[in-house]
C-alpha cells in the first residue's frame, strides 16, 4: 500500500518525522529546520534508519530560516539567502526549493510544531514584555504559508498549552491562528473549543507528563471530518501509564557511581570526572554531564531524604543553604520511578537540578541517553551534536511515540475516507 506523504516544519531532530514514519504508513518529502545540530542528526537518521542516501538525506533535511518561505518554497535564493544557507544545502534545493522535492507528487499532510518559548507561561513570566515582542509568537504564519501551497487533506500543529492564553500585540494567539487558516479554507476547532485539544504524552505511552496542544486542521475541499479525526487519534491512547523505570529503569542502563576522590581522578586524566560507569561495555550517550563534589553530596541527600514531598518553602531554603545564593522557587527536584517523567525541557543544556536521577547511589543528573528514553527515542537514535545541544533538542522535540500513534490515528481516518 502506498504510503502517504508529509512534511515536517521546524522539525528539530526529527521527532514527529520519526514517529511518522515509523508508523509505517508516511514518507517525508521534506523536513525544515534551522538549527544546524538538529538538521545534521535528522539527515543522519534518514541514512542510517530509513534508508536514504546521504545525497537524498541532504536534500530533503533543510536547514533553512523559514521565515524566507517563499524561497523556501520555489527556491531561486537570493544572494543574501545563500550566504547564509548556501553551504549547508544541496543545490537542488537551492534551484528549486520544496516545489522540486515535490515535483508532480501529492502532499497529504503538513506536520510541525513553531518553536514553543514564546507561548511558555514560564517564559513570559521571566519576560518584562511578556514575550511579546518576540518574533516566534508569528512563526505559525509561516506554517500556514506553507499549508496553503501544498494544500494537504490535513495538518498536524503541535505547541505548548500556554499557547491557548498567549496574548502577544494584545490579541490572542488561537485567535489569530483561526483567522489565518479559515482564510486558506482551513477548518480546525474554534478557540474557545482548543482545550479539548490538550493531550499528554503518557496517554500515548511515553513515560513522561507533557502536555500539548495537538491541533488537527482539514482541507475544507475533503472529504475528511475534523471531529472523527480527533476520536481516531483519541482511540489511540493507552491505559496503562508507563513510568521512569519502565524506561530507565533495572539492566536497561549501567550505573553510573560517583568517584571517591574528583581530584585523583582529574590528575589522572587531565579532565574534571564526577563519575564512572559499573560496565566497561560503552553505551553511547550514557555519559553523565560533570557534578561537582557539592553537588553529588546535594543530589545524594536529596533523593535519600524524600525531598521531593518538601513543602516549597524548604526546598528553596535547601538550595540557599547549600549554595549561599537566593531563588524565587525550587531549584531541585528528583525523578521517581513509579511515576512518569516530569515534562523533559530543553533547559537541560544548561543544568540538569530539576532531573537528579532516581536511585541515591548515583547522585547525579540525567544523561542524554535517559533523557531520550524518556522522550520515547528509539534506543537506536543517534544524536549529533555537543552534550548541551542533545540535550536540547531532546528537550524540544515531540515525543516519537506520541507522534507515531497520532499518526496511526490519521492515516486510518484518510485511508477509509478515500476508498
Amino acid at each position: 500500500m502506498k504510503k502517504l506523504t508529509f512534511i515536517d516544519l521546524f522539525a528539530g531532530c526529527g521527532g514527529l518525522s520519526e514517529g511518522f514514519m515509523s508508523s509505517e504508513k508516511f514518507e517525508g518529502i521534506a523536513h525544515v529546520e534551522w538549527e544546524k545540530p538538529m538538521v545534521n542528526t535528522l539527515r543522519r537518521r534518514l541514512e542510517d534508519k530509513w534508508g536514504h542516501s546521504k545525497e537524498d538525506a541532504s536534500k530533503r533535511v533543510i536547514h533553512f530560516d523559514i521565515q524566507l518561505t517563499e524561497e523556501l518554497i520555489s527556491g531561486n535564493w537570493s544572494e543574501n539567502t545563500q550566504k547564509d544557507y548556501a553551504e549547508t544545502n544541496h543545490l537542488d534545493v537551492i534551484k528549486n526549493g520544496i516545489d522540486g522535492l515535490v515535483g508532480k507528487g501529492k502532499v497529504d499532510l503538513v506536520i510541525g510544531g513553531p518553536p514553543c518559548q514564546a507561548y511558555s507561561i514560564a517564559g513570559r513570566a521571566q519576560d518584562k514584555n511578556g514575550m511579546n515582542d518576540d518574533y516566534r509568537n508569528y512563526l505559525f504564519e509561516s506554517f500556514v504559508k506553507v499549508v496553503d501551497a501544498y494544500r494537504p487533506a490535513v495538518f498536524v500543529f503541535e505547541n505548548v498549552p500556554g499557547m491557548l492564553s498567549a496574548e502577544p500585540g494584545g490579541v490572542k494567539v488561537t485567535d489569530r491562528i483561526f483567522e489565518a487558516f479559515t482564510a486558506i479554507g482551513y477548518k480546525i476547532r474554534k478557540p474557545e473549543e482548543l482545550k479539548n485539544s490538550v493531550c499528554t504524552a503518557s496517554e500515548f505511552g511515553v513515560p513522561q507528563k507533557r502536555n500539548r496542544v495537538i491541533l488537527i486542521g482539514v482541507n475544507e475541499n475533503s472529504d475528511l471530518d475534523l471531529e472523527t479525526l480527533y476520536t481516531a487519534v483519541n482511540k489511540q491512547k493507552v491505559d496503562e501509564v508507563k513510568t521512569v523505570k519502565d524506561a530507565i529503569g533495572g539492566n536497561k542502563l549501567p550505573s553510573l557511581i560517583p568517584v571517591k576522590d574528583q581530584a585523583i581522578e582529574k590528575a589522572k586524566n587531565g579532565i574534571n570526572v564526577s563519575h564512572k560507569s559499573t560496565s566497561k561495555k560503552n553505551i553511547p550517550f550514557h555519559s553523565p554531564r560533570y557534578n561537582n563534589q557539592r553537588d553529588v553530596e546535594t543530589f545524594r541527600y536529596w533523593v535519600s531524604h524524600n525531598m521531593n514531598k518538601e513543602k516549597t518553602p524548604n526546598k528553596i531554603k535547601f538550595y540557599t543553604d547549600r549554595t549561599g545564593k537566593t531563588s524565587n522557587h525550587a531549584k531541585y527536584r528528583n525523578l521517581e520511578w513509579d511515576k512518569p517523567s516530569p515534562t523533559i525541557v530543553a533547559h537541560l543544556y544548561k543544568d540538569g537540578l530539576m532531573f537528579i536521577h532516581p536511585d541515591a547511589n548515583q547522585a547525579r543528573s540525567i544523561t542524554v541517553k535517559e533523557a531520550a528514553l524518556l522522550q520515547s527515542f528509539p534506543d537506536d537514535f543517534e544524536f549529533v551534536g555537543s552534550m548541551g545541544s542533545c540535550y536540547k533538542m531532546i528537550g524540544n522535540a515531540v515525543p516519537p511515540e506520541m507522534a507515531r500513534r497520532i499518526a496511526v490515528g490519521i492515516s486510518d481516518i484518510i485511508r477509509i475516507t478515500n476508498n
